[in-house]
């Protein structure tokens, strides 16, 4: 009887210690879906050291070392018990996970692949992890991880977190309308899954502002479904970071309400006081946040206090903190206006100009956006502008024309005539032509056709000009308002006074010509003392006889648009 008791507390002990064991895994695996890690790390951390080769215990703190970006750690617990458990198909998900962010794709496909065949294909949270690894992943493969998660939903048909992974490697593939039907699949198994709402919201966010009433729908819903969920916090505090500040604050707030502490909520704070415009509270705040982080600074204190110098106009601070912050912080995480901010910076200093047209690029091509594009080049353009680099302005001017899918007057004015002033005047014809192709009723772009085509064959004697300058003729003796085109129809007729004078030999036409311009402007100097030169001068017959005396009509100022 004795022994039947020992044994029956022995069983209760054992199935005591694994409820314990399951409810602090799933404990933890909470922390993670809000994303606290720390409290996460903690959860699993004691897990480990009571049982070093709890493979499940060690797989998720490897999974919040990931979170936290200390890849380092991950891999070594990762590789240490795998040593110790050789066929653990988990701790292999793990390491090939740890792989593929080294970009080792081929050895992280042989881990996953020999993860399932210990696992027979049969296990569901092996397929999920392999799914999710190639997710998460930069190099992942995102058809691969919908493949194995396709897998894991037939063998498990109740976990939510299989199909919001779905929708994640979905969404990867930009394929909106399967990530939404994936995440829709894991609300009809959970409706109260804030991160699939999330997640939908955050696809209807990427097709622009006029689907806000949707996104917005269903963050609310998300926080409605679970008021704890803290990415939906710091999600809205980024969107309106630079709509409203306000709300943003707001946001923040209850961010950090719900958050585990960590040195970046330093870093939101100070970078909300950024957002308000008080720069030298922000700087204060980042010096206060990086000595909090001791050894180890969260990074992008160091380019808040690069953009806060930048807003004070200190170009020297500025390009100091910009220097650190592209030294400490990983390339990964380096965003599109970054590059673009720490370009214009440079640009300030001579010698940096090679590098900063790299960083202006590297701005355009990571960015998504066509505005965003656009912006970055315009500030680049015209940073060259109060050195008159009117050469290198063109250049960028001319690069919005490939990235902007509609450019209208305005860009195609900027880089023809910042081409044209920096003497690449058959770039300019080239884009002027684009202006007379688009607007072919409006005397601007024959205009400067015509000024580049002058440029181009500077002696005339190609007769590059004329039709354009005759094209800008018609159109101006037909504008009912004559008196706003005059100015260019002088211009045109005083070349073709001196085009068919000097270059034509056509005495007729030249006079024709100076007639015109004295019917607009009877007081015309230059047309006054050209009438008096063109009828007294008789016409020139042959080359060999006397050289005659050039009509040279009246100088008209080049003016910009």
């Amino acid at each position: 009887m004795l022994k039947i008791k020992i044994a029956s507390l022995l069983l209760s002990l054992i199935i005591t210690g694994n409820i314990i064991t399951a409810q602090s895994l799933d404990e933890g695996k909470k922390f993670l879906y809000y994303d606290r890690n720390t409290s996460a790390k903690d959860v699993f951390t004691k897990l480990v050291n009571a049982n070093p080769n709890n493979i499940d215990a060690v797989y998720w703190l490897g999974q919040a070392y990931i979170n936290m970006e200390d890849t380092a750690s991950a891999k070594a617990l990762y590789q240490k018990t795998l040593q110790a458990n050789p066929n653990a198909p988990l701790l292999m998900v793990g390491v090939g996970q740890i792989e593929l962010m080294e970009n080792k794709t081929t050895d992280a496909r042989n881990r996953f692949e020999t993860a399932i065949s210990l696992s027979k294909g049969k296990d569901a949270n092996i397929l999920n992890a392999i799914g999710k690894a190639n997710v998460d992943a930069k190099a992942g493969d995102a058809m691969y991880a919908v493949e194995k998660l396709k897998l894991a939903a037939d063998r498990d048909k109740k976990n939510p977190d299989i199909f919001v992974n779905m929708g994640d490697a979905y969404r990867k593939l930009t394929d909106g309308a399967n990530a939404q039907i994936s995440y829709q699949s894991a609300l009809a198994l959970d409706s109260k899954n804030a991160r699939a709402n999330f997640m939908i919201g955050r696809l209807y966010q990427t097709q622009g502002t006029r689907q806000e009433e949707y996104y917005m729908k269903y963050y609310n819903d998300a926080i409605a479904q679970d008021p704890n969920f803290a990415p939906v916090y710091v999600w809205l505090y980024d969107y309106y970071y630079r709509r409203d500040v306000n709300k943003s604050r707001e946001y923040l707030t209850k961010y950090i309400a719900v958050a585990d502490p960590d040195p970046k909520n330093c870093y939101y704070q100070a970078s909300i006081l950024y957002a308000s415009q008080l720069f030298k509270e922000s700087l204060a705040k980042s010096d206060e946040c990086i000595t909090a982080g001791g050894s180890n600074p969260y990074p992008s204190l160091y380019g808040l206090k690069a953009y806060a110098y930048d807003k004070l106009g200190d170009s020297v601070n500025a390009k100091t903190f910009f220097d650190t912050y592209f030294q400490k912080q990983n390339p990964e995480k380096l965003g599109p206006n970054d590059y673009a901010t720490y370009a214009k910076v440079l640009l300030k200093f001579p010698g940096n100009e090679a590098l900063a047209g790299n960083y202006a690029d590297s701005a355009v091509n990571r960015d998504t956006l066509e505005s965003n594009k656009v912006d970055y080049l315009t500030a680049i353009a015209a940073s060259y502008l109060p050195t008159k680099n009117y050469t290198e302005a063109g250049n960028w001017y001319t690069k919005i024309l490939s990235v902007k899918k509609n450019f209208g007057k305005v860009d195609l004015y900027n880089a023809a005539y910042n081409n044209y002033l920096g003497g690449a005047c058959k770039t300019a014809d080239s884009i002027y032509a684009i202006y007379t192709q688009k607007y072919p009723d409006e005397i601007y772009g024959y205009k400067w056709r015509a000024r580049s085509s002058e440029c181009i064959d500077s002696t005339r004697a190609q007769g590059l000009a004329n039709p354009f300058y005759e094209k800008l003729i018609t159109l101006a003796e037909a504008d009912t308002a004559k008196e706003k085109v005059k100015p260019d129809l002088i211009a045109a007729y005083n070349y073709m006074v001196a085009y068919n004078y000097n270059i034509k030999n056509d005495k007729e036409a030249a006079i024709n010509y100076n007639d015109k311009i004295l019917a607009v402007d009877p007081t015309n100097e230059g047309a006054i003392k050209n009438n008096v030169a063109l009828r007294a001068v008789p016409k020139q017959k042959t080359k060999t006889e006397t050289t005659k005396e050039k009509v040279t009509p009246a100088k008209v100022k080049v003016k910009s648009k």
